[in-house]
């Protein structure tokens, strides 16, 4: 996540002592990757579509990084979000019990998966991760799937040391940072993300770049692409396990049923075009969770 993902906060309240919890109201919070009133704006069907759902207040939340969503689901004051599968594994890595996954995109060709993408200028002369040698380059979000974990690892195992290959390597922020900042010559190259289906001069079908193409803040004709990761798993939705069990329910039947009974407002949640929210399980992120452990512990 990817990708565009999610995050639903709920202030929930006892009825009574040991009785069913009522939910109050659902502040919905966006993990960072473009500015925050594009993110309100592009949500707002989504807001909605919950509001009518559950029959409370919903509003949304834009954090400046992705650690306020996941700081936010561990602290109990998120009950739901669309995470990158680096995310979730540092929220299972510190507590297993806080969150259960529910749902992930699900591709126009019936995959699950995405890819860190590596591009530059096309006018920069840089085709290939070979050319990007001692040129200054970009990753999103320490906690970002795509634009650091796997990206990261892949290029450290086959250059080095990253900060001796390249310049200078810095965190742009967010995908749409990363995108805007190499259009812009802020960065030589840099990492995002995309589905990997369909064109290039569209952004692929979806993903960061398809968002910033759809937006109009890049034309893709003016960037090459130059590194193409393994393929990687797509986030999870998550809900929070202490959530009553008809509100998780609801959320993610609403979710799942989206691309049938509002396909406009499901292209704003997946950032592109895909086919369906599927059902998905811890064990599909068994290896970003190993992944991320690892880099913890170096």
């Amino acid at each position: 996540m990817k990708h565009l993902v999610l995050a639903l906060a709920a202030t929930t309240a006892l009825t009574g002592a040991a009785t069913a919890q009522e939910i109050k109201q659902f502040n919905i919070g966006i993990l960072g990757g473009e500015n925050a009133q594009d993110r309100m704006t592009s949500n707002e069907c989504y807001r909605k579509a919950i509001e009518d759902t559950l029959g409370v207040p919903v509003k949304i939340f834009t954090p400046a990084d992705y650690d306020g969503v996941i700081q936010g689901l561990l602290g109990g004051s998120l009950d739901m979000a669309w995470l990158g599968a680096s995310g979730y594994a540092k929220i299972y890595l510190t507590d297993p019990e806080a969150v259960e996954v529910k749902l992930t995109k699900q591709n126009v060709d019936g995959s699950t998966g995405y890819y860190s993408i590596g591009f530059a200028r096309k006018d920069s002369g840089i085709t290939s991760m070979d050319d990007a040698k001692g040129k200054s380059f970009a990753f999103a979000d320490p906690n970002s799937t795509s634009g650091y974990l796997v990206p990261g690892a892949e290029l450290a195992e086959k250059y080095g040391k990253l900060d001796d290959y390249f310049s200078e390597v810095k965190m742009s922020g967010g995908h749409e940072q990363t995108i805007v900042g190499v259009a812009n010559g802020d960065f030589d190259a840099g990492v995002s993300w995309a589905d990997g289906l369909g064109n290039w001069e569209d952004g692929y079908n979806s993903g960061a770049f398809r968002k910033a193409a759809d937006a109009g803040l890049v034309d893709m004709n003016d960037l090459v692409e130059i590194w193409k990761s393994k393929l990687i798993p797509e986030g999870p939705m998550v809900v929070r396990k202490a959530l009553p069990a008809d509100v998780k329910d609801k959320v993610t039947t609403l979710t799942a049923d989206l691309w049938e009974t509002a396909p406009d407002c499901a292209y704003a949640v997946a950032a592109g075009e895909a086919k369906d929210f599927v059902p998905v399980t811890h064990d599909d992120y068994l290896g970003i969770i190993a992944a991320r452990k690892m880099q913890e512990s170096q």
